[in-house]
């Protein structure tokens, strides 16, 4: 095992009384395979900018000029994001998400149904169960 030391001990990272934090998950869930960069880097000035809720509200021309995308760049960070499942959107309000787990389908995906496993298990395997 690695010992780890502080390289630079005066500089220890606390938690800040603001949420700022990223979720290592992001790497280790397999979540950044899924966006691409413009998509990280909305993602984390939302991370930077949203409250313990994970609310937050920007317009898109404030986002696109802290960001540094165009609109219809920003728009499909934007998508890849709700396709993700990483965050809501409605119009200024973006609410970053808990992250889900490996096996669980994104909200974007379900498109706010609830559905039976048997339902998941026939659309899986094509009407087979």
């Amino acid at each position: 095992m690695m010992n780890k030391e502080l390289l630079a001990p005066e500089r220890l990272r606390q938690l800040p009384r603001q949420f700022s934090w990223i979720d290592q998950q992001l790497v280790r869930g397999g979540h950044l395979d899924r966006c691409d960069h413009w998509a990280w880097a909305l993602y984390l000035f939302l991370v930077t900018v949203s409250d313990a809720q994970g609310l937050s509200y920007y317009s898109d021309t404030a986002v696109s000029r802290w960001v540094k995308l165009e609109p219809v760049q920003l728009a499909a960070a934007r998508a890849q994001l709700v396709q993700a499942g990483l965050r809501a959107y409605g119009k200024p309000l973006y609410q970053l998400l808990a992250l889900p787990r490996r096996h669980e389908v994104p909200i974007s995906a379900r498109a706010g149904q609830v559905r039976s496993v048997g339902e998941l298990l026939r659309q899986i395997t094509g009407g087979a169960v």
